[in-house]
């Protein structure tokens, strides 16, 4: 047993070599800042769906529902994932312009943005991941930068963390929000699809903003 004396020598020595550091593991502080929090308040019409598939998912909400002011809430498990919510879209109309923000993202999932750039069914997009996609994730993320070429967009890295899409057809603008990367998973996940011109200027208007690490 060690006494009281040697308790404090003990926790002493070993606090000689501890520093205080306030920033992240890997991150460089002289890179870019995120931009500042903001917000928008909104008055919509809300309506609440579960879905623990995504074939189930698409069945829950049709082509025209998806009118101005609309908003979706949904609880998700099984093999939903962010994309799912853009492919619920992608089925009512194509787009003339996406973002997508993710922290990470699988290489199949990028196949999908170079197969809907193929069809026809969005013309440009913009990418948005998070500080440790280009290290940890490197085979992705140069396939993710051809892709955006092909988009004539650009992948920017920074602080990120969100799940957003917002994106604009000849239909309607939206803006999506998901707990869910652009990868399948079986969790539990929580999203939110919002039909309006100003859930998408939000968002664009912000990441438009964003100054890229790379």
């Amino acid at each position: 047993m060690f006494n009281k004396e040697e308790l404090n020598n003990l926790f002493s020595s070993k606090n000689d070599n501890v520093h205080e550091d306030n920033t992240s593991e890997g991150i460089d502080e002289s890179k870019p800042k995120p931009r500042r929090s903001t917000v928008l308040k909104r008055h919509t019409t809300y309506q609440y769906r579960r879905a623990f598939s995504e074939t189930k998912l698409l069945d829950l909400v049709s082509p025209e529902e998806l009118i101005d002011g609309a908003s979706f809430n949904f609880i998700t498990g099984g093999n939903v994932d962010a994309l799912s919510y853009l492919k619920l879209i992608l089925r009512a109309q194509p787009l003339d312009y996406v973002l997508a923000s993710t922290w990470c993202m699988a290489q199949e999932d990028i196949f999908q943005f170079k197969d809907w750039h193929e069809e026809g069914l969005i013309k440009k997009a913009d990418f948005y991941v998070g500080e440790i996609f280009p290290g940890t994730y490197k085979i992705e993320y140069m396939f993710l930068k051809e892709v955006a070429e092909l988009y004539s967009g650009r992948v920017a890295v920074f602080r990120n963390h969100s799940k957003i899409f917002a994106g604009i057809g000849q239909k309607f603008a939206f803006g999506i929000q998901t707990s869910a990367n652009i990868n399948t998973n079986p969790r539990t996940e929580n999203g939110c699809i919002q039909i309006g011109l100003d859930i998408y200027n939000f968002y664009k208007d912000y990441f438009d903003g964003i100054v890229s690490f790379e």
